[in-house]
C-alpha cells in the first residue's frame, strides 16, 4: 500500500473482520492503549461491527488525561503567582486543576501560550530574557525527544530563564500496571505505534512472555487496527504470546536510535503519578541533575503533590480497561467537553471525549 486512502479501505476492513469472525470461538477482551487509536476505533464505528465475542477496551494512552492534578495546579501558580510565560501544548488548557484550569488562569490575566513544538518556547526565552519561559512538557515517549532537544537549545544558548515543567510518562510501565490490577480482564494488546517509532519494540518481549499476553504493534487507520485486532485474536486462539509489528511501514525494531539518545541525555527514568490511577514505578521522565537548572519543579521550589478533586469522575477505571466512557452517570450530563470534570472528556485522544463525538450515543 502507497497511500493513506487504502488504509482506510472499506472492503479490507470488512475481509479482516471475516477473518476475525472466522477464527474466534472464545470471549476476549483487548485493549488499545493509544488515544489515538481510540478515538479511530470509535469514530470509524470499527467498534459496532466487531462479534461479540470480542470486547474493546480502552487504555492509558492519552497523555493529557493520565497527568495528575498536582501538576495541572502547579502550571496554574507558575502562570498566576510567579507570573511566567507558561507555554503549553492546546489541550492541556482546559483540564481541570482543583481550583481552576489554565484557561481560566489566562481569562485572569495569565501569559499561557499555545505552542505546537517547545523550540517556539526556547525562542520566546531568547525574546524576552528578563522574563521566566516554562514549557510544559506532556507525553509518553513520542514527544520526549523535542521536549529534550529544547532543554539542550537552552542549554547551548546559555539560557537562564528556560525551564519545563516535566510530565512525562512511558507505555510499557503502564502496561505492567493494568496487568498486575487483581481486577484486570485483559487478555491482549494493541501496542501504540507511534511510541514503538521511537523507542523500537524491545521493551515488549519480556512483558509478553511474564504475562502470557500477545502484543501487536499497531497503526491507527481502521485497516492497520482491524489486522492488529485479526493478529491478537488469533495468538489468543492459538495459545500464543509473541510481539507482532503490525506497523512495520514506520516502526523499526531498534525505534530511532537517535531521538533514544538524545533522551537519554537529559532524562532519566523515574516513578510518575498517573491521574486516576496513582503512582506507577519507573513510569516516567525526570531531568538529570545536570540539566537541574530546566527542571521548573526545582527552579520554584514545587514540593507537595494535592491531593486530587474527588467528583464522580471514573477516569481512572476508564483509563485501567474497567469501564467504558458511558458507565459513568456523568457523561453527557454534568460531563461534557464544554464542562468537563475529567481529563479524558478534554483531550482529542480522550477515550470520553470520543464517545461524546463520534459513538452515536449522545442522549
Amino acid at each position: 500500500m502507497k497511500y493513506v486512502t487504502e488504509y482506510r479501505d472499506a472492503d479490507i476492513v470488512h475481509s479482516y473482520l471475516a477473518c476475525i469472525k472466522s477464527i474466534v470461538t472464545k470471549p476476549w477482551t483487548i485493549m488499545e492503549v493509544c488515544g489515538g487509536q481510540t478515538h479511530s476505533l470509535v469514530k470509524h464505528g470499527l467498534l459496532d461491527i466487531l462479534p461479540p465475542e470480542i470486547t474493546i477496551v480502552h487504555g492509558p494512552g492519552c497523555p493529557v488525561c493520565v497527568t495528575p492534578q498536582s501538576l495541572i495546579n502547579q502550571a496554574v501558580s507558575l502562570s498566576i503567582d510567579h507570573k511566567v510565560i507558561l507555554c503549553s501544548f492546546g489541550d492541556m488548557l482546559r483540564v481541570p486543576g482543583s481550583k481552576m484550569s489554565l484557561l481560566e488562569a489566562k481569562a485572569r490575566g495569565a501569559d499561557v501560550r499555545i505552542l505546537y513544538s517547545p523550540l517556539e518556547a526556547v525562542e520566546i526565552a531568547k525574546k524576552f530574557p528578563d522574563k521566566q519561559v516554562v514549557f510544559f512538557a506532556v507525553g509518553f515517549e513520542t514527544t520526549a525527544p523535542a521536549n529534550a532537544l529544547s532543554v539542550l537549545h537552552a542549554y547551548r544558548a546559555g539560557l537562564k530563564n528556560y525551564s519545563i515543567l516535566t510530565a512525562h510518562v512511558l507505555v510499557p510501565p503502564a502496561i505492567r500496571a493494568i496487568m498486575d490490577d487483581p481486577h484486570t480482564r485483559v487478555n491482549g494488546f494493541l501496542a501504540a505505534g507511534h511510541v514503538c517509532t521511537i523507542m523500537g519494540n524491545s521493551e515488549y518481549y519480556p512483558i509478553a512472555e511474564e504475562y502470557k499476553i500477545p502484543l501487536v504493534v499497531t497503526g491507527f487507520e481502521p485497516v492497520d487496527l482491524m489486522q492488529g485486532l485479526y493478529l491478537t485474536i488469533q495468538q489468543l486462539e492459538e495459545g500464543k504470546f509473541e510481539v507482532i509489528n503490525q506497523y512495520s511501514r514506520v516502526v523499526k525494531e531498534e525505534g530511532n536510535p537517535e531521538a533514544r539518545a538524545v533522551i537519554n541525555k537529559v532524562f532519566e527514568v523515574s516513578h510518575r503519578n498517573w491521574r486516576g490511577i496513582g503512582v506507577i514505578p519507573r513510569s516516567g521522565y525526570a531531568l538529570r541533575e545536570e540539566f537541574a537548572l530546566y527542571d521548573a519543579e526545582k527552579k520554584f521550589g514545587f514540593l507537595s503533590q494535592d491531593q486530587e478533586n474527588v467528583n464522580g469522575c471514573i477516569a481512572g477505571s476508564i483509563l485501567k480497561g474497567l469501564k467504558k466512557p458511558k458507565d459513568c452517570p456523568h457523561f453527557n450530563k454534568t460531563c461534557t467537553p464544554l464542562n468537563p470534570l475529567g481529563a479524558p472528556m478534554v483531550s482529542t485522544e480522550g477515550a470520553c471525549a470520543a464517545y461524546y463525538h463520534f459513538s452515536g450515543i449522545i442522549e
